[in-house]
This record gives C-alpha cells, sequence and structure tokens, in this order.
C-alpha cells in the first residue's frame, strides 16, 4: 500500500509539473514575449521543420525564439535525448527522418563551440573515467549521485532553464528531491563570529544550481565566436590514423573519407601494427558531421566474433579541430562499449609525417639500438634524422615512404624523459622515452567493472594493462616527473580482495586470460555458493613483472581492484545518433 501511495503522489507531481509546463507556454504563446519570464537573450530558431514539429508546444515570440529551445545548448545526443523525452511524456509525433534532420539543425544552430564539446566528449566517446570536473561534494551528491557530471555539463542553459531542470527533476525522480534538501557543507570559517546572526542554512541543491548556473551559461565568448564561423565540414580525403586499443597494441594507418551528402562521408581505413606481427585490419563505413566539427558514426571489419575482435562493428564517435587539419576520438564496441580504438587523425598532406618509433623505449647506455620511424612520405633518400638529447644516429639501415630503420647509441649520461624525432622536416612528440630502470608499474584501470552475464543478460568484460614507469629526476614514485615507459611484459592472475570472509571471490566471479582480459561467470544463482549466491565479488587483478624487478631483486608488482557485479537491469537513455 505504502508503495501504491508513493507511485500515486509521484504521477501527481509529473502531472503537476506537465500542467505548469503546459500552462506557462500557453501563457507566453497568449500574452506574447512580455509574459516570458526569461531575462536572458534567446537564440532564435530559424529551420521551418523545428518550428513546425515543436512549435506547437513551444510559443514563439516575436524574435523568433521559441520557449525553452531558444534558451538552451546541447550536444546531438542531449537533443536527441530531449526529442525522445517529448515523444514519451508529451506525444509528439515524429518521423525519423524528422527527427535526424532536427538534430543535426539544432546541434548547429542550438550546439556546443568545439571548445565545449570538447570537454565532456568522453561522454559520447563512451569513456570510464574519473571526473575531475566536480567542484565539491555538495555539487556531486546534487548531481553526480545519479548520473556523471558530464551529463548536465553538455548542456549550456539560461539560468531560468537550470532551476526549470531541477524542478522536473524534483517532479520527475524523488531520490533527486532528497538529494537537494540535504544540507550543504559547511566551508571552513564559516562559522558567524561571535553576536552575529547565523547565516541562513543552504541545501546541495542550492549550492549545486548557484554553482552550475556559473559553469554552464547559455552564452559564452566560445559559443559568440563559434556561432559567427560554423561552416560545412570538408573532410573529404586522406587521413593519417594513429590508434591504440588497450591489450592489444598499436597501429598507423590511413582513413579515407569521401563525401556522401548533407554532411555524410563513407570510410575506409586500413590498419596496421606497429610492431609488424599479424595482419592488417580493414575497416568500412560511413559518418555524419553535426556543427562542422563532431563526427558519429559506424564501421566494420573482418574478424568478428570473440568479444575482444577487432573486426567487430563498432560506433564511432570523434572531435574535429575547427581547422579541419586533425580529430581525435574513439571507435567503441561491447554490450558496455568496455572495448574500443583510442584514435587520432591527421589530414594527409604531400609533407612528409612521423607517425610512430618501434621500439617504444631505449634505455641509457643501449649500443645500436634499431628503431623503426613509421610515417608518411618519408623521404626516399637517406638524410638527417635527430633523435633528441643522448641519442646518436648511427647508421641509416634502409628507407621507404612509409618506414625507415635507423641504428642509434644511447649515452649513458643522457637525461631521462621523451624524445621527439624529427625526419625530413617533420616532427613527432614526445615519440618514444629514454630510461634508466622500470621502478613501478601500475595496473589500468586501477579501478575495473565487469559484468556477469551469458544465462539471461550479455557480459561486460574488463581489459587490464601494466604500464611501467621510471621514478624521474626527482626519484620519487607518483609525481609529475614520472617518466612513462608503456606496456611491460607481465604474468596476470587475481587474488582475493577480502570483502567477507570465507566467500571465495576468486572461486566464482571469472577468469582472467593471459592477455589481461577478464571474461566473467555467468549470471544466476550459483548452487556451488555459499547460501547459493550470485557469483559478484571483489577481486585483485595482479600483475607481476617477468624480467623487472625492484632493488631487493623481486619481481615488480602491482595490482587494479576489479568488481565483478550484475548486470545493468536499467540503462540510461543515451540514444545514438548516427543511424
Amino acid at each position: 500500500m505504502r508503495a501504491t501511495r508513493l507511485r500515486t503522489l509521484s504521477l501527481l507531481s509529473l502531472s503537476a509539473a506537465m500542467l505548469l509546463a503546459g500552462a506557462t507556454a500557453s501563457l507566453a504563446g497568449a500574452q506574447g514575449e512580455d509574459a516570458s519570464p526569461e531575462k536572458e537573450a534567446g537564440i532564435p530558431v530559424t529551420d521551418p521543420l523545428v518550428v513546425e514539429k515543436c512549435g506547437s508546444c513551444h510559443a514563439a515570440d516575436s524574435k523568433g525564439n521559441l520557449s525553452r529551445i531558444s534558451w538552451s545548448r546541447t550536444t546531438p545526443e542531449g537533443w536527441a535525448q530531449a526529442i525522445k523525452r517529448m515523444v514519451r511524456l508529451n506525444g509528439l509525433d515524429i518521423s525519423p527522418d524528422q527527427s535526424r534532420a532536427i538534430v543535426a539543425s539544432l546541434s548547429t544552430s542550438h550546439g556546443l563551440s568545439p571548445e565545449e564539446a570538447k570537454a565532456v566528449m568522453y561522454i559520447p566517446e563512451k569513456r570510464m573515467i574519473d571526473e575531475t570536473n566536480i567542484p565539491n561534494d555538495d555539487v556531486r551528491g546534487a548531481c553526480a549521485a545519479c548520473h556523471a557530471m558530464g551529463q548536465p555539463l553538455s548542456w549550456r542553459r539560461s539560468r531560468h532553464e537550470w532551476k526549470l531542470l531541477q524542478d522536473l527533476h524534483v517532479a520527475l525522480y524523488s531520490q533527486a528531491d532528497a538529494q537537494y534538501r540535504r544540507p550543504a557543507a559547511v566551508p571552513p570559517g564559516a562559522a558567524p563570529a561571535e553576536g552575529e546572526a547565523p547565516a541562513k542554512k543552504r541545501t546541495r541543491g542550492e549550492v549545486a544550481l548557484e554553482w552550475i548556473r556559473k559553469a554552464a551559461p547559455l552564452h559564452t565568448p566560445e559559443w559568440a565566436a563559434w556561432s559567427a564561423r560554423v561552416r560545412s565540414p570538408k573532410l573529404a580525403g586522406e587521413w593519417l590514423v594513429t590508434a591504440s586499443v588497450p591489450g592489444k597494441g598499436r597501429y598507423v594507418g590511413t582513413m579515407t573519407l569521401a563525401a556522401g551528402g548533407a554532411d555524410r562521408f563513407t570510410t575506409r581505413t586500413v590498419l596496421r601494427p606497429i610492431d609488424g606481427e599479424g595482419p592488417a585490419i580493414t575497416r568500412t563505413g560511413s559518418g555524419l558531421v553535426y556543427a562542422g566539427y563532431g563526427w558519429r558514426g559506424m564501421s566494420q571489419g573482418g574478424g568478428a566474433g570473440a568479444p575482444d575482435a577487432l573486426g567487430n562493428a563498432a560506433r564511432e564517435a570523434m572531435w574535429f579541430d575547427p581547422d579541419q587539419k586533425s580529430g581525435d576520438g574513439r571507435w567503441y564496441w561491447g554490450e558496455y562499449h568496455e572495448f574500443g580504438y583510442d584514435v587520432k587523425l591527421t589530414r594527409a598532406s604531400a609533407e612528409p609525417a612521423v607517425l610512430a618509433v618501434v621500439p617504444g623505449r631505449l634505455k641509457v647506455g643501449t649500443k645500436g639500438a634499431r628503431l623503426r620511424i613509421l610515417g608518411h612520405n618519408l623521404p626516399a633518400q637517406p638524410g638527417d634524422v635527430d633523435l633528441g638529447s643522448g641519442v646518436t644516429v648511427r647508421r641509416v639501415v634502409s628507407v621507404s615512404p612509409g618506414e625507415w630503420v635507423v641504428e642509434a647509441d644511447v649515452a649513458p649520461a643522457a637525461p631521462s624523459g621523451p624524445r621527439d624525432v624529427v625526419l625530413a622536416g617533420a616532427v613527432l612528440e614526445k615519440a618514444f622515452p629514454v630510461y634508466r630502470s622500470v621502478d613501478f608499474m601500475k595496473v589500468v584501470p586501477e579501478t575495473g567493472l565487469a559484468r556477469l552475464g551469458g544465462a539471461r543478460h550479455p557480459k561486460g568484460y574488463q581489459q587490464f594493462e601494466a604500464l611501467g614507469f621510471e621514478n624521474g629526476p626527482d626519484g620519487k614514485q607518483g609525481t609529475a616527473d614520472d617518466v612513462a615507459l608503456g606496456p611491460i611484459d607481465v604474468a596476470w592472475s587475481i587474488a582475493e580482495f577480502p570483502t567477507v570472509w570465507y566467500d571465495d571471490d576468486v572461486k566464482f566471479v571469472g577468469k582472467l586470460s593471459p592477455a589481461a582480459l577478464f571474461t566473467p561467470n555467468v549470471d544466476g544463482p550459483n548452487p556451488e555458493r555459499r547460501f547459493g549466491r550470485n557469483n559478484y565479488g571483489e577481486v585483485w587483478a595482479t600483475a607481476t613483472a617477468r624480467a623487472e624487478k625492484d632493488k631487493f631483486g623481486r619481481p615488480l608488482t602491482a595490482r587494479g581492484f576489479l568488481v565483478v557485479t550484475v548486470p545493468s537491469f536499467q540503462r540510461w537513455d543515451q540514444p545514438e545518433v548516427s543511424k
């Protein structure tokens, strides 16, 4: 009965909020722009299709503004999400083609500038990261307790619109209302002096609203500059690609884009592993560019089948620099988007370009190290190549437009740190590091997440890597001058994380492959486990170096924390806008 009453109250709150929003829109339409509570200038809507499909509910004023819409800006994913909400809650009648056209239109006229979008690209790229854009625990509790902080920061709104969004959360989600009402933390020194009246206690909701109004306002210098210079993407042609796949290695190659009309392109990508082992990967696909810089696409290659196979069909989210000469992003797949290529693109030209250097690091005192310099349009005749301080080229072994092979010596006194490679005027910054010793390792991610599945739900996998580091000039671990050395050859194992005694998680959660791919067990109760529990649990993913040792002569080790949990039974509504 209590649950029924709560549901009834929630529905009444939602109905009241929708009626209030409708009444406000109708009043604005009846009385004109003077009835609008907005104090800021709106962004007019000029697209006839947007006016036709949205204008019946969103009242227009004499300046061409549509209520609510003209005081909001967001990403393609944000507008697609808003349209789907209008269909579900307000009965919007719209076809898929019309929806796609409106998303494309609003992403340009009411979108984000490239700089604003870059800061939240991890949302469309489906990256699992530790967010650093949350200013304090009050904002975290009010906003990021239920979703990533990148979700609201993918929007820009007027002050009034941010308050309406908070009100909508109260109407739709009881948990949000509870979070907003919690007392805000009192900052140091905020206690009143003797004789002063105590300050009014603030809530988390008030603190969060004040912060986000300043952090994500409707009008910004970045948007003013970009809206004046936005242009159609001219991306057709050949692009140079460098890519890395956790657990698989690094790749170089080319991506050819052909114009397909209306900011659409078809793609053909050929990648080859930089270590020369394994066949080339060929992928074909298509993509759509929003607002002149935001790529959303799909591609696939041969060899699909295994969950981590590099030929699996993937979605692509990339950000192109406004000069349309470079770009970067992620091509991802998996039921939980856990697999993917991290890619960087540079427009190919007649000029030489250096893409990668193999091997990935050189130790001081090394003699006759053979380096492969991979690139594009490299000189066909031997010439000067600079490998940085303390690294001397002994001789050029072979040359071709795509690869130079050189032998080099590293001086015993060479300073530790990354080196730039300069060849025929082409520069690859931080191409490889010089180091003295591998002082410590890190397992990445430091905290991993896998999900049980296979019986009724798909599995969620976790790929780990072990990376080596030198302490750097200050001799201390974990400081800014640590020298990153790349992947280390290690043996992998899993060990118990003793959250609960005698639960033997290691026996039930799943398996870690020699290549550090964790495959979870099946979902559902396990009769072989104590109390018949599911196969969830917490373990350490432990890496033990095969060759590198610490100062006591013991193999270097590192570990990452892995949570193996139940399937995700509910997903955030993040529609894919590339279809």
